[in-house]
């Protein structure tokens, strides 16, 4: 992967940064922010939703935009709107004001991320997209971990308006590397827009990810979330029958045929979910459980990031040298260790020792999600991409949903959990509630040894032999496909 090509995918995980960074930054400042309205700070929660949903609703047109207006364009419009958005963000003098600029902002971003993901992509050769993607992840782990300390800063020491200010130079500075950096790929022959299938998609989407969020608050709105839920389930289910038979769907579900895809996204999903909701609960634990200031939780959670950015010179070895499917099957149930490790955690354990934990958290998260996000374009045809890039990144998007709500439902349920179990102490709520997260990379690895053991060959290159048995051929697309429908 030579510097040229870095460029983009640095760019695009920047963008890609900034867009995880506002899904979350909003949660800890936002007693000051109701503050400034006059409002409750729960009322603030409206402002995180409105930016989720309408990521949900236009990330699957974002496909069609980068072929119908190019992806230099389309990847340069949506980082003006985003940056735009977020100044209107910072100058809103309402709640309603705010809510309504944060969706502008969720469109933008919900443009801004995948296309750029998609440039970069098309752009990459198989044997170079192990690291392009690996460039493009890492960003996306830091926001989540960063988030909290950041907003706690902001609001302390400035205003919360710099939240959203922060923004603005970044964006100032992307623009201009967008249309210098980002290749102009399009189709020679666009698509109509499959106006039924946008607003079927975006309605399901729009719906699941609002049910998830009302899911993760206060039991007094889970018969509301139910509501949504099942209207986002039969919303779907529309959508799916209509883009099966439609002769020019929005999106192609044919690619879920690809069994590298599918598990990708299926196993993903899970893991996604999974380390989605350990932000959550960590700083709870420690600051309520362990009785540590916000700024110590904080600083100490970069600890997860340390570990992110420590393996990444390692990933791609790893990936070549043992294969997709042993990496994620090993690094799936290492994860699961680490969910139990961190409830065993406890006001009596050195911080040494807590640091140990989520530094390893770190390492075993960055490698699966760059496993997960790399095998799932290893059998993608060129043709196909732009729906692959769609589908993928709405399932990210339901995922992260899925795991916020998880942790905060683990939770409700340690309590009287904990009491069965006969545990007791400050932290046995957190140790039933991680306990039960861990399950899903233990999903994870069952999903993992679906795959062949060449599994995304063409991007890693053959998997070397074993002891006493035979080096495995290389995949191919035609190779990884299912064939039997399921």
């Amino acid at each position: 992967m030579t510097g040229r090509d870095r460029g983009p995918a640095l760019l695009v995980a920047g963008a890609f940064f900034m867009e995880n960074l506002d899904a979350t930054i909003i949660s800890t400042a936002a007693p000051d922010m109701a503050a400034s309205f006059g409002t409750k700070p729960e009322a603030i929660g409206v402002t995180m939703t409105a930016y989720v949903v309408a990521l949900a609703v236009f990330i699957p047109v974002s496909g069609w935009a980068a072929d119908r207006w190019g992806t230099r364009r389309v990847f340069a419009w949506a980082i003006g709107v985003f940056t735009v958005a977020s100044a209107l963000c910072a100058a809103a003098d309402g709640l309603t004001g705010l809510v309504l600029t944060r969706v502008l902002q969720g469109i933008g971003g919900a443009m801004m991320v995948p296309v750029g993901r998609l440039a970069v992509l098309r752009t990459t050769s198989k044997p170079d997209l192990l690291r392009a993607i690996a460039w493009l992840t890492w960003p996306g782990l830091l926001a989540p971990v960063l988030a909290p300390a950041l907003g706690g800063l902001f609001t302390t020491y400035a205003s919360w308006r710099w939240i959203f200010l922060v923004n603005v130079p970044l964006g100032v500075v992307a623009l201009p590397a967008a249309l210098w950096l980002i290749p102009d790929l399009r189709r020679e022959e666009p698509r109509r827009l499959d106006w039924a299938g946008f607003v079927l998609a975006g309605a399901g989407l729009a719906a699941l990810v609002l049910g998830l969020e009302l899911l993760g608050g206060p039991p007094a709105g889970w018969g509301t979330a139910v509501l949504w839920l099942g209207a986002g389930l039969l919303a779907s289910g529309l959508t799916v029958r209509h883009l099966l038979r439609s002769r020019r769907p929005l999106l192609d579900l044919a690619t879920f045929q690809v069994v590298t895809f599918r598990v990708s996204n299926a196993g993903g999903a899970l893991f996604r979910a999974a380390i989605s909701a350990a932000p959550f609960l960590l700083p709870l634990m420690f600051q309520q459980a362990l009785g540590w200031s916000a700024a110590r939780a904080g600083l100490v959670l970069t600890a997860v990031f340390a570990g992110n950015i420590a393996v990444k010179p390692f990933t791609t070895p790893l990936l070549r040298r043992f294969g997709f499917r042993t990496v994620l099957v090993v690094n799936g149930a290492a994860t699961a260790v680490t969910f139990l490790l961190c409830g065993l955690l406890g006001p009596g354990t050195p911080l040494a020792l807590v640091v140990a934990v989520l530094f390893v958290s770190g390492v075993c998260r960055s490698v699966s999600l760059s496993a997960y996000a790399t095998v799932g374009f290893a059998d993608i045809e060129p043709e196909r991409t732009a729906d692959a890039n769609a589908l993928s990144s709405a399932v990210q998007q339901l995922a992260t949903g899925l795991g916020i709500a998880l942790a905060a439902l683990g939770m409700r349920a340690s309590g009287p959990l904990a009491s069965l179990l006969g545990l007791d102490g400050p932290t046995a709520a957190y140790a039933v509630a991680f306990g039960l997260l861990a399950v899903l990379p233990l999903a994870c690895v069952a999903e993992a040894l679906r795959l062949p053991r060449d599994a995304g060959a063409l991007v890693t290159g053959p998997v070397p032999a074993r002891a006493g048995r035979p080096s495995a051929p290389s995949s191919r697309s035609g190779q990884s496909v299912d064939r039997s429908g399921t």
